[in-house]
């Protein structure tokens, strides 16, 4: 069977052995270890987790591309079919804690990392790819043009670490930039207290809503109350002018930690 790669899936397959190599190194299986893949492709990575795992759990959406898995008949791949993003990984993946290793798809990656977050527990590392742009962001530090919400909600919860840079050569078709691998370790505990996690996210994500107002502005945009911002900062000790992308994770929990002792009191 000939393929033909699908620009709406974002497309791009890894083939690169050395490439492929540093990502099964990074992520450190052994032969009893449950492994997913999100966006097997080909199966050139997913040849390699095989060799390595005791079992491999894929995710994929292309008839095409689940026809071939299902060619392989390996006793221990598992391939579940749909879309990723409206899968439901907590009925799927029912024997945690899994490795996950991928490529992820760049069109969607931030989604996914964002499920990620909400299904941590069945985690035990993780190592992906993502488009390099993508990539710096979730290692940059505050005060950089990098640093956002997704900067501040993997940091909170995993120690990140690079493991290659990948030219767009190593694919096919290739990509028109460069891409990043990273390994995901998470932390025995969060970095600091998020205190409220729903909370804690809603505060991240109001803090850059609108990246170039203040603080105070970006979070009343967000639907927090001016009455209830002006104290939680002043509380927090975190100057209301300025901008999200300088605020550390500590600054970040004061706030929360503020918040809640408002939302407490009210």
């Amino acid at each position: 069977m000939i393929y033909q790669t699908k620009k709406r899936f974002g497309q791009h397959f890894l083939h690169d052995p050395v490439v492929i190599d540093k990502i099964i190194c990074a992520a450190r299986l052994e032969s009893h270890q449950r492994v997913v893949e999100i966006g097997p492709g080909l199966g050139v990575l997913t040849d390699q987790l095989l060799k390595k795992a005791g079992r491999v759990e894929v995710m994929e959406i292309d008839r095409d591309l689940i026809a071939l898995l299902h060619q392989r008949q390996e006793n221990h791949l598992i391939i579940h079919e749909g879309d990723v993003l409206k899968l439901s990984w907590s009925d799927l993946l029912t024997d945690p804690p899994y490795s996950l290793v991928a490529n992820l798809p760049y069109n969607i990656s931030s989604q996914i990392l964002f499920k990620l977050l909400d299904h941590r527990p069945l985690f035990a590392r993780m190592v992906l790819m993502f488009q390099r742009e993508v990539g710096e962001r979730l290692m940059a530090q505050p005060g950089t043009k990098d640093y956002g919400i997704l900067s501040v909600l993997c940091q909170l919860w995993y120690d990140i670490n690079k493991v290659v840079l990948v030219k767009p050569g190593a694919f096919n078709p290739p990509p028109k930039v460069d891409s990043l691998v990273l390994s995901f370790l998470p932390l025995a505990q969060p970095r600091v207290d998020p205190v409220d996690e729903v909370l804690f996210k809603k505060l991240v994500k109001g803090a850059f809503t609108q990246r170039r107002k203040t603080l105070r502005n970006s979070l009343l945009a967000s639907g927090f109350k001016a009455a209830d911002i002006d104290v939680a900062l002043a509380l927090a000790v975190v100057d209301p002018g300025c901008r999200g992308e300088t605020l550390s994770l500590p600054q970040f929990s004061a706030m929360a930690k503020a918040f809640l002792a408002i939302m407490v009191a009210e």
